[in-house]
């Protein structure tokens, strides 16, 4: 059995405790309100803070920077998911600073008017019956002092009228008064009678109509007070519980990001973004230096092959050419006294192979250094310029034909644009010579022979584009369709041959990279340091040629990479070598190739 409890006849006379208890009750309205305000600027302050590292992970970038590998794909994905993710945050302080704090504040307020004209006219009933009370305590005062003086008077008269020395005047004097004294008594007595009547019907409308209609308005008051708590804490669920579907989706998409990291995919990228196209080197062959001295052995002594045909080789060009091919990619470069030292070495052992040595040593010397190096006047020329060759020739072949096609697919961009210029600007020349008012045909002229002229220029681009795209395709295709000659004079190592067109990366890299093997008599005035680098890792320099360092090591740069991924380096120490690119911060100086600071 539910019981019911109204303020107006259970509390009618708390009016004081009820002023307390709905002040308290707005205080702790407001006291949420506060509390949600707090929630909603923590919930802007985290969609801000993950909109920043969404920023600070994912910047602008050059359709040259897109991402192309999918784990790299994947993770701007889930970038993306969590930018829309921090966006759902931002929907959930936005609701909830409209739809709670915003509705709390407004209702407090409206609270407060409420309860303070419920209070102002409980304390006007309250002071009306308090003036009731006092106007009948007055006249049951005024009445009870009339009384008094009325009995006085009636025992002032009582012992004259037995007082037989009394005079008679003196008597009825005193009658007189008693008479005046009781009438005053009887009009007090009515008058008390009346504001005792009075002040009791207003008590009993203050206690059973006044105050129980005020209280039970107190009461809706704050029962409406608790009932619009409960709907904002629902409310303060429900903006939750209305985005959860849609960061549901934001988790789902990163789930599913996570699920397009494709490694095999990636390799794939790796490989296409770096193949060469060159051919693997192939082994060294013996280059057998003592054919032609004589032999006394007996039957155990190890006979070498001698040269098919009989056909003896050329020392000077065997020794050039070794030494040439032992050059690879970091080879070592030779100094003039190294040269020097490996021709005198070699006529210790073969003496009777270069009779010149024996008449004069420094001649023949000096013609070795000639037929090995003819091209020393053009060293610092290319040394000091990298290759920029405009049909990109200076690269490996499957780097170049990747660039022929870029921009191939470039230029036909251009052109189609042009194109769809031209046809418009016709479009509008017929409506002009159609309708002369709207304009002159002939000032649009102009405009179409630039757009003519600028397609052809476009279109001879192309072709010449496509002639070296199929020229390095013809080349890629034939490269492995041809055998090795079979020419036994051929001093090129074993697996190496190849038809014409096709290059070894050797081959390739002396092309374009010819201060690295030309070099062997500049070594006495080193290159110029054009920049500097810090080891962002450490790498070993186990190969020949490479440079060992150590993480946040500084080097001096003293030439850039030129495609090869590679860039030369020297130590504050002096020792020179290559080092990955991709392993060194560079900041090349402003008076070099640019005040340009890269990685």
């Amino acid at each position: 059995m539910t019981l019911s409890h109204y303020f107006g006849t259970d509390l009618y006379d708390q009016f004081e405790n009820l002023d307390k208890h709905t002040q308290w009750g707005i205080d702790f309205l407001e006291r949420y309100s506060k509390f949600v305000k707090e929630r909603l600027e923590i919930e802007q302050t985290y969609a801000k803070q993950l909109r920043n590292l969404v920023k600070k992970y994912c910047p602008k970038r050059s359709k040259d920077d897109e991402p192309r590998f999918s784990s790299c794909v994947s993770f701007y994905s889930i970038l993306n998911e969590l930018n829309d993710y921090a966006g759902q945050r931002e929907v959930v302080a936005e609701e909830m600073g409209h739809k709670v704090y915003g509705e709390l504040m407004r209702y407090s307020q409206d609270l407060k008017s409420e309860r303070k004209q419920h209070l102002q006219e409980g304390r006007k009933a309250q002071q009306y019956l308090d003036q009731c009370w006092k106007q009948m305590d007055n006249s049951k005062k005024k009445f009870e002092r009339e009384c008094k003086e009325a009995e006085k008077s009636q025992i002032s008269y009582d012992r004259l009228d037995n007082d037989i020395n009394a005079t008679k005047s003196e008597v009825e004097k005193a009658k007189s008064q008693l008479y005046l004294r009781t009438h005053s008594a009887d009009e007090s007595k009515n008058e008390y009678a009346a504001q005792l009547q009075n002040f009791n019907g207003e008590q009993w409308k203050h206690f059973n109509v006044a105050i129980p209609q005020i209280f039970k308005n107190l009461q809706d008051m704050d029962e409406r007070r608790t009932v619009k708590l409960g709907e904002t804490y629902r409310s303060f669920a429900d903006v939750e519980r209305r985005v959860v579907p849609i960061i549901s989706k934001c988790l789902e998409g990163m789930v599913t990001a996570a699920k397009a990291v494709d490694q095999r995919k990636d390799s794939a990228i790796v490989v296409e973004s770096f193949k060469s196209g060159f051919e693997p080197p192939g082994d060294y062959p013996f280059e057998d230096y003592s054919q032609n001295l004589s032999r006394t052995g007996s039957d155990n002594t190890i006979s070498t092959p001698k040269n098919e045909g009989g056909v003896k080789p050329d020392p000077k060009h065997s020794i050039s050419k070794t030494a040439k091919n032992k050059l690879w990619l970091f080879g070592k470069k030779p100094k003039v006294r190294d040269l020097f030292c490996s021709i005198i070495t070699t006529l210790q052992y073969a003496p009777s192979l270069f009779p010149i040595f024996a008449s004069d040593p420094i001649a023949f010397c000096l013609s070795e250094m000639r037929t090995v190096k003819p091209r020393i006047a053009s060293f610092r020329g290319l040394k000091r310029r990298a290759p920029s060759l405009e049909d990109f020739s200076h690269l490996p072949p499957e780097q170049r034909r990747k660039r022929l096609q870029a921009r191939i697919d470039e230029l036909s961009k251009e052109l189609q644009k042009e194109v769809d210029q031209r046809d418009a600007l016709n479009k509008m020349k017929d409506v002009y010579e159609k309708n002369p008012q709207m304009g002159d045909p002939q000032s649009l002229q102009p405009k179409i022979s630039e757009t003519m002229c600028n397609m052809e220029k476009l279109r001879s681009e192309i072709h010449k584009n496509e002639s070296w795209l199929s020229e390095v395709e013809g080349k890629v295709s034939t490269r492995g369709d041809r055998r090795p000659s079979a020419d036994v004079n051929h001093h090129a190592p074993h697996g190496r041959e190849r038809s014409e067109g096709t290059q070894t990366h050797e081959e390739w890299y002396r092309s374009y990279h010819p201060d690295e093997f030309d070099d062997e008599f500049d070594d006495d005035d080193p290159l110029p340091v054009i920049g500097h680098c810090k080891a962002l890792y450490s790498f070993n320099g186990t190969n020949e040629g490479t440079l060992l360092m150590k993480e946040n090591e500084v080097l001096y740069i003293i030439e850039e990479d030129k495609g090869d991924g590679w860039t030369r380096a020297r130590k504050q120490s002096g020792e020179e070598g290559y080092v990955p690119t991709s392993y060194v911060e560079i900041a090349m100086e402003k008076n070099s190739k640019g005040a340009v600071t890269y990685i």
